[in-house]
């Protein structure tokens, strides 16, 4: 895997790091190669229990497509005519994301700066968002005249409601962490100074916790957001049974039980 991003695994949590700090960890073809097997490795493995997606420096979680690199090849393909550059979008940022929404365990994303376009779109594919009180949000496709993608048109409607998202998508504009927070696009703002140590806590927490059972809230979740009432309760069902079949289901009895603290397997 390229130096671009980093992966670690330690305690049952794959540690992703995006390390293009001097580039406000933009996205060039390196990168998005590097993240795209990255995501992919922790969704396989079955030690990997949690992930925290996180990154280099105190200026920019990521801001996107590397529109330096961009623009070289798209002028490249304009006179070879071979629209290569836009498969991109199929070839690294979809499957980013399907590894990232899909993998059978919680991702935590730890937002240092600025998320914008792409890195917007990174952080809203994680289960739960913690950012540091300077980190800031754009959706920034409109300003270079594209459309969405890294799946913000299905993230960020979910998240803040279609009104709300329309208007970030059409006017884009940089919002606070404050404001994301408000707008229900975040789950907590911490210190800057804190916010390494408290992200990396709080994913060791889900790291040792029941994965089968945080699978299927996962799974549950994004079923139920486009299905019936019905369908949703009978996925909830089909859920429950498998959940109730895990080890760590009968080691979470046990331990209420004699007034213990579970020692989940994750399995």
């Amino acid at each position: 895997m390229a130096d671009t991003v980093l992966y670690e695994v330690s305690d049952g949590l794959a540690t992703i790091t995006l390390n293009r700090p001097e580039a406000m960890n933009a996205m060039n073809t390196e990168a998005k190669v590097a993240l795209r097997e990255a995501v992919q490795a922790a969704a396989a493995d079955d030690a990997v229990r949690a992930v925290l997606l996180t990154a280099a420096g105190d200026r920019a979680f990521c801001v996107g497509q590397d529109l330096k690199e961009h623009v070289t090849t798209l002028v490249e393909d304009r006179k070879a005519g071979s629209g290569q550059t836009m498969s991109t979008v199929r070839e690294h940022y979809n499957p980013i994301v399907r590894a990232l929404t899909g993998m059978a365990k919680p991702v935590v994303a730890a937002v240092n700066g600025v998320a914008a376009g792409a890195g917007f779109g990174f952080a809203l594919c994680a289960d739960y968002r913690i950012v540091a009180d300077t980190a800031s949000f754009n959706t920034s496709f409109a300003g270079v005249a594209l459309t969405a993608d890294s799946g913000v048109s299905w993230t960020l409607p979910r998240l803040v409601g279609p009104g709300r998202a329309m208007d970030l998508l059409l006017f884009p504009r940089t919002i606070s962490a404050q404001e994301a927070f408000e707008i229900g696009a975040v789950h907590k703002i911490v210190p800057a100074g804190e916010l390494v140590e408290t992200a990396r806590k709080l994913a060791l927490m889900l790291a040792a916790g029941p994965t089968v059972a945080y699978a299927a809230l996962k799974e549950s979740v994004a079923f139920a957001a486009d299905h019936s009432l019905d369908e949703a309760l009978e996925k909830e069902d089909e859920l429950q049974t498998r959940a109730g079949e895990s080890e760590d289901h009968t080691i979470a009895v046990q331990a209420f039980i004699a007034k213990e603290k579970p020692n989940y397997l994750g399995r």
